[in-house]
């Protein structure tokens, strides 16, 4: 039997070993770590409300008016009036029917799908899904199939297979992407992809966590972009853990599917219910993303994002720029030498990427200046020359 030790060695040998970097400060854009200060550019805080006085002061009031914790599952007794509001308020705000919040974005994922699929359904996904939809993919027991990244032709390949498959029976075929791509930051084919799950009579699943709060009308997603909206896409995922602010998953669909997640997803009816002060500070961040605050917050981080991505010489889709490098070892002496010059980028490797396309994953926010993108930019140029 092989020792956790000689696991860790080998995971050391092959550049692969991760270790937890204590910050002792708010997340924003300087963070302090082990005593020195770093512009970080690795945070999801996309519009730098992690640290909002706004958002603060709605979380103490939660505190003061609700307490610090819920006490039960939301099934028992752990369903307060900030869950419900938020609930609420997430559905309006992605033009749903209903809205379930759960711990996590993981949570969600794993929940819903595992709740929602089962044998003799079919599972379609983009190969570079998140780790949580490959997930709750596996553990619902359907068949999977997955297609090259963005390839309709294998997306409808495998829609023709599925329908062949369950045409005659009750089962269910979804088909399971990302808005953004969490690693590379760029966005799924969405109207063809809605377009060729409409004309075989699947479901969408649509992982919103990296779009929301970022594109669209009032921060609302890529579906919003793209007018594919009120009900065209059947389940909508996200976090609050990104542009929020905050942290927590949502889905949002039908009445009906909410109810039955209720009923059968795991994660959701087996977790104690969040803390009431976070839905009620995550309510209020839903505001400041849907009003004037949030048009003004998103406007100042796509002038960073153009900034970065033109100083690079490269495009941007998203608020991430993905520096790719190759080699594991590259991409540790690169996030070594910036942090050097003080700046935290951690290096991404396998299993998070692909093999032998480790990067430096680079995350712009509304906080961020222009003085400290370009501070940036002139340090990734001395770093290779």
């Amino acid at each position: 039997m092989r020792s956790p030790d000689e696991e860790l060695a080998d995971l050391e040998a092959r550049h692969l070993r991760r270790v937890l970097r204590r910050i002792d400060s708010p997340q924003q854009p300087t963070v302090c770590m082990a005593g020195r200060e770093y512009l970080n550019f690795s945070s999801n805080d996309y519009l730098g409300l992690a640290n909002d006085e706004r958002l603060k002061s709605a979380m103490v009031e939660g505190v003061e008016r609700f307490g610090v914790g819920s006490g039960a599952s939301r099934l028992v007794c752990g369903t307060q009036g900030p869950h419900s509001e938020l609930e609420s308020a997430l559905a309006a705000f992605k033009h749903a029917e209903a809205a379930l919040t759960f711990s996590s974005g993981y949570a969600t994922a794993v929940g819903a799908l595992s709740a929602l699929m089962g044998k003799g359904d079919v599972i379609i996904l983009d190969k570079l899904c998140h780790a949580s939809l490959i997930d709750g993919s596996r553990l619902s027991g359907a068949t999977l199939r997955v297609y090259p990244h963005n390839d309709l032709d294998k997306l409808a390949s495998h829609l023709e297979w599925a329908k062949k498959q369950t045409e005659s029976t009750s089962a269910r075929v979804l088909v399971v992407t990302e808005s953004v791509f969490s690693m590379d930051g760029d966005r799924a084919a969405l109207a063809e992809i809605v377009a060729l799950k409409e004309r075989h009579g699947a479901w969408l699943m649509l992982d919103e966590a990296h779009a929301f709060g970022v594109i669209g009308p009032s921060g609302r997603g890529l579906g919003a972009e793209l007018g594919i909206e009120d009900g065209r896409i059947d389940l909508q995922m996200g976090t609050l853990s990104k542009a929020a602010g905050l942290s927590g998953g949502y889905l949002c669909a039908s009445r009906s599917l909410i109810d039955l997640l209720i009923n059968r997803a795991r994660s959701f009816i087996y977790s104690t219910a969040p803390a009431p002060s976070l839905a009620f500070a995550a309510r209020a961040s839903i505001d400041l993303i849907a009003g004037d605050a949030g048009d003004d917050l998103r406007r100042r981080l796509w002038a960073r994002v153009n900034q970065f991505a033109e100083g690079l010489g490269v495009s941007a889709e998203s608020a991430i720029v993905p520096v790719i490098l190759g080699s594991n070892e590259a991409a540790l002496n690169a996030a070594e030498a910036l942090k050097e010059s003080g700046f935290l980028i951690p290096a991404i490797r396998y299993p998070t990427v692909p093999r032998g396309q480790a990067r430096l994953r680079v995350t712009l926010s509304a906080a961020h200046s222009a003085e400290q993108v370009n501070a940036l930019l002139a340090a990734w140029g001395s770093s290779k020359s």
